[in-house]
Parts: C-alpha cells; sequence; structure tokens
C-alpha cells in the first residue's frame, strides 16, 4: 500500500467525481507530536482525511484550515493544509477522554470552521455546527450549504492509519442524479479494514468494478509545519524589549515550542539583542534544539 497519497477519480457514465485518501507517516507526525488519547488520536486522523480531501477541492493555490471547537473537555482540534498537500494540526484538550466518547462527549456544543486563504484574492470561511453525530456528516452539510452539491463523505482512522472517501455531483443541469444516488449505495459498503489496509486501486476495484472509473495519478501527501527559528524571532520582537529583558533575567533564556511539531527554540541575551538590532538572526550563535 502506497503511504500518505491521494487518489481522484471520475465515472465516465455519470456526473460525479470521486477522491480517496489514505494517510500513515503525515498522520503519526500529528498524533506523536503530542501524547493524545487513543480517541483523540483517531478523531485528528479522520480530521486529517477530511481536510486532504477538501483540499483536493481547491480550485486556487492557497490554504485551507479546518478548525473544530466546543465547549466540551476538547476545545480545539485543527488541521492545517494547502494546494500542495503539505498538512499539519494540533488539538487541546483538558481531562481524560473514555476511548468510546462520541462527537458529543469529546467537544460539548461546538462548530467546525473552514476557512480558505488564496495566495490572490479574497479570504472566504465557511461555519458549520457540530450536531451531527459523525465528522463526515458534519462536513457534509457544510457542503450542502456551501455548494449546494450533493456530497457523500466517509471517514476512518484506528490511531495508526487514517483514510476517508469522497464523492460528489458534478454541476449539472439534472435535478436528480441517479447514478450518484447508485454510486453512494455502492461506497457505503467499504469497511473500515479495507480503506485502511488495501491499495487504493484495490479499494476502487472493489467498489465500483462494474463501473468506468478513471483515475487519475496520485498526489503525495506531506506533512509540513510551518514554524521557524524566524518567525519565533519575529513574534520575540512583537513585544516590548523591556519584557523580554525581564524574561530573561528571571529565566535566563527565552523559549518557544510549537504546538504543530513541539519543535523548541531558544534565544539567550545575544540572541535577543541581535533581534531587537534587527540583525540577521543568521550571525546569532543558537541553533534550534
Amino acid at each position: 500500500m502506497n503511504k500518505d497519497t491521494l487518489y481522484r477519480y471520475l465515472f465516465d457514465n455519470a456526473d460525479v467525481r470521486g477522491e480517496l485518501v489514505q494517510l500513515a507517516d503525515a498522520y503519526q507526525s500529528v498524533v506523536n507530536a503530542h501524547e493524545y488519547p487513543a480517541v483523540l488520536r483517531r478523531f485528528l486522523g479522520e480530521l486529517m482525511a477530511a481536510t486532504s480531501l477538501l483540499t483536493a477541492t481547491l480550485k486556487f493555490s492557497g490554504d485551507i484550515a479546518v478548525q473544530v471547537q466546543g465547549d466540551g473537555p476538547v476545545s480545539l482540534a485543527v488541521i492545517n493544509g494547502n494546494n500542495h498537500q503539505q498538512l499539519r494540526g494540533v488539538a487541546r484538550w483538558d481531562g481524560e477522554l473514555g476511548d468510546d466518547a462520541s462527537l458529543s462527549d469529546l467537544f460539548g456544543q461546538g462548530y467546525i470552521v473552514i476557512t480558505l486563504t488564496p495566495d490572490e484574492g479574497e479570504r472566504y470561511q465557511g461555519v458549520v455546527a457540530l450536531d451531527k453525530p459523525t465528522l463526515a456528516e458534519c462536513i457534509q452539510d457544510y457542503f450542502q450549504q456551501s455548494e449546494q452539491l450533493p456530497t457523500g463523505i466517509w471517514l476512518f482512522a484506528d490511531g495508526e492509519r487514517a483514510a476517508g472517501i469522497f464523492l460528489q455531483v458534478l454541476p449539472s443541469e439534472k435535478d436528480h442524479n441517479a447514478e450518484y444516488e447508485h454510486l453512494t449505495t455502492l461506497t457505503a459498503t467499504i469497511k473500515q479494514e479495507e480503506l485502511l489496509e488495501l491499495p487504493a486501486e484495490e479499494v476502487l476495484h472493489r467498489l465500483y468494478h462494474e463501473e468506468e472509473v478513471r483515475l487519475f495519478d496520485p498526489v503525495d501527501i506531506s506533512f509540513k509545519c510551518t514554524c521557524s527559528r524566524e518567525r519565533s524571532a519575529a513574534a520575540i520582537r512583537s513585544i516590548e524589549k523591556a519584557e523580554i529583558l525581564e524574561i530573561l533575567a528571571e529565566q535566563g533564556q527565552i523559549e518557544m515550542g510549537c504546538e504543530y511539531c513541539n519543535s523548541q527554540y531558544r534565544f539567550d541575551a545575544i540572541d535577543v539583542e541581535t533581534i531587537y538590532a534587527n540583525s540577521s538572526l543568521a550571525d546569532a550563535d543558537s541553533t534550534k534544539q
């Protein structure tokens, strides 16, 4: 099985398009950055698969953020991606989470915010309530509200691997798309172990062996964090120097960590003077730890 791959496909005899994503290494890079409870590891896998599928629908170069917020023990879960299928993510929670906790158990009353930020053009943000039993059903509601096109999403994760399938009616003049309903019925027969363990081509053959499917070249997916020493220095520069010097006097150095990848950046007094003198951070002696 190919790891961290997204496939796009079309049905030649139906106005329907599909996507299939399978994640392993990139998923592990996200969930291993923190000691997430098992149920939250699985949820982040579903959210990561969903974000990859959504990213594949983008018709521009830019970024996407799929953020789930609520008033439950999990206050935030977010996956960031871009049109290059580079993903990162993080979640915040408080207390113990039961292994069989439902979506409402995790987030309480909440919502999903999907933010699209093109490199050129205006930013778009859509919000959908977290009022369905599963993440997949909530995101289907998002598509129904935003694009008003029948859309089906199936998401799976077991803590080690994650995967998802996406079906959507192509814009057409038809009022009723029987082909889409037929294909949805076929897709709904997929089992978690099949989608997580089998090669994508075999999954598609099992589901649609009687259909005419046009499969496009796969796209690689990767974990990529955008943190850097330079960004951390810019964050320090945005704070009054006197406040930074006070922290230095108490702690001996400034420590900044990245929530997404757990990288730590440390700055001593010489580094701080360099930052505020607007000199190149490359001249500082400290290196990423």
